[in-house]
């Protein structure tokens, strides 16, 4: 036992001499079995901490068509009866019957806005309809893509770009009520 003390002893020199501690890790010891070196803070960890402070509160995702029927549709609570046009924050009655009555004056309200809006959906009701291609040119003239679906697929549209805060507006003419589900009198 004297020698292993000797030879610890020994085996503990230091550039000022011997250690005479006993104190410090043994030489034969498993690193396992000795605490690591630990990292302590420098002075500018202390005084220059990263503090968080919130300018504006997150802006709501805007206006979301909750349904849809053949009277109209429900927009953030509100009902709408008839065809509409959404122009976030606004939500607006849209005089037109059909996809017929979707002309270039009919959609001039959409490419006034300021600031411009990116996308126009266009819901044309039960089916997919086509719109008059001078309709389409004047649009496009004005930096605005358009996407024309039936109106189901058209709110779900308008739902998800309004989600992302893409800078939409929509024109929806309400499906009208569907034959599939009437019951015939026996």
């Amino acid at each position: 036992m004297a020698a292993a003390v000797c030879s610890r002893f020994l085996l503990q020199k230091s550039s000022q001499g011997f250690l005479s501690s006993f104190r410090a890790a043994p030489a034969f010891s498993s690193p396992f079995l000795s605490r690591a070196h630990r990292l302590e803070p420098g002075d500018d960890e202390f005084y220059q901490r990263t503090s968080v402070s919130i300018m504006k509160k997150e802006a709501d995702s805007g206006i979301l068509i909750h349904s849809y029927g053949p009277a109209g549709f429900t927009v953030d609570g509100n009902r709408v009866f008839g065809p509409c046009a959404l122009l976030p924050p606004a939500i607006l009655q849209w005089n037109v019957g059909s996809h017929a009555d979707i002309t270039e004056e009919s959609i001039s309200l959409f490419h006034m806005l300021e600031p411009p809006i990116e996308i126009l959906v266009l819901g044309t009701g039960s089916k997919l309809q086509r719109i008059h291609p001078s309709v389409l040119a004047l649009l496009k003239r004005k930096g605005i893509a358009v996407e024309v679906q039936d109106t189901p697929n058209a709110c779900a549209t308008f739902n998800f770009l309004t989600s992302e805060r893409r800078l939409v507006a929509a024109g929806l003419i309400p499906p009208s009520p569907s034959t599939a589900l009437e019951v015939s009198p026996s």
